[in-house]
């Protein structure tokens, strides 16, 4: 595995705002799951050979030394610019090992990923949860295999997902469903919104978070639009003529699908707003998880 050089594995988050994290963590750089929808390919990010996944160089160490030195403990968040679970991570082991570190020290975590990889831990995240805040968010975007399969090319397939939320949540890990990109043209239908809540429902899920649209910039856009023209023709055209070089791409049917997806959270007793989510979960863990259920 090709590695790349570190100075330091915590960054500070801003407001807390984003599930309630107080760091931000990636352990790897670059990511190998070909979403054709990845903001992280953008020139922002820097990111070179983006499909290449790296570790950062003596990750572990400079994380265990990052947590000794923080006068705030809470919760790191990881996933937002590579997946924690990517294939080199069966091997490698990096991830579970951050994991224990945070057991070691007391922090909680929020992991975000798109791989079913993640059940692997869930004795580690059983037992952080125990004394800090845990919360798994895995990405599904599609109901169907199908057409998960083109969208996210090297991904697990959305049933493979589906089952992980399972396995986690008998494990009563607070897990649920990241909603997000739902792509203009695409995935964004009224059935598509349903199918998702309903089999996250049936499959333990504590929350749904959804954003209905995705942003478009410089070398993402171009990946994009390439990836429409081999698989979906036509809708490249969709694209210019509805938002042109506009950043935020809001699906045209974004109102229709809130009010189908609120409607059929609320059905099935889904969190899905941002601080109802964030409070459940730092509620729901040690000695505080019992005053909660009881």
């Amino acid at each position: 595995m090709k590695t790349i050089p570190a100075k330091n594995m915590l960054t500070r988050t801003k407001n807390n705002v984003w599930f309630g994290t107080d760091y931000n963590m990636n352990i790897y750089r670059g990511c190998s799951h070909g979403c054709i929808y990845c903001d992280s390919r953008s020139d922002c990010y820097g990111i070179e050979d983006f499909d290449q996944v790296r570790a950062k160089e003596n990750a572990l160490i400079i994380l265990e030394d990052n947590l000794r030195r923080k006068n705030l403990k809470g919760v790191v968040g990881t996933g937002a610019m590579s997946d924690p679970y990517n294939p080199l991570e069966k091997k490698y082991q990096l991830t579970r090992q951050a994991l224990e570190l945070f057991k070691k020290h007391g922090y909680g975590v929020a992991l975000a990923t798109k791989s079913p990889l993640v059940t692997r831990d869930k004795d580690m995240l059983a037992a952080i949860q125990k004394r800090s805040p845990v919360l798994v968010k895995i990405t599904i975007t599609c109901a169907e295999d199908p057409l998960a399969k083109i969208i996210e090319p090297r991904v697990a397939a959305s049933s493979a997902r589906f089952a992980a939320i399972k396995e986690l949540a008998d494990c009563s890990i607070f897990a649920g469903v990241l909603l997000m990109p739902i792509l203009p043209f695409i995935n964004d239908t009224p059935a598509n919104i349903t199918a998702i809540v309903t089999a996250a429902a049936e499959h333990g899920a504590r929350f749904i978070y959804p954003a209905f649209g995705v942003t478009l910039r410089d070398s993402q856009r171009l990946y994009f639009y390439d990836q429409l023209e081999a698989h979906f023709p036509g809708i490249k055209k969709e694209y210019l003529r509805s938002f042109g070089n506009a950043y935020s791409c809001a699906s045209p049917q974004a109102k229709i699908l809130w009010t189908t997806f609120t409607r059929e959270c609320q059905r099935q007793g889904l969190l899905y707003k941002m601080e109802d989510i964030v409070a459940r979960y730092k509620l729901e863990h040690g000695s505080q998880q019992l005053s909660f259920l009881f």
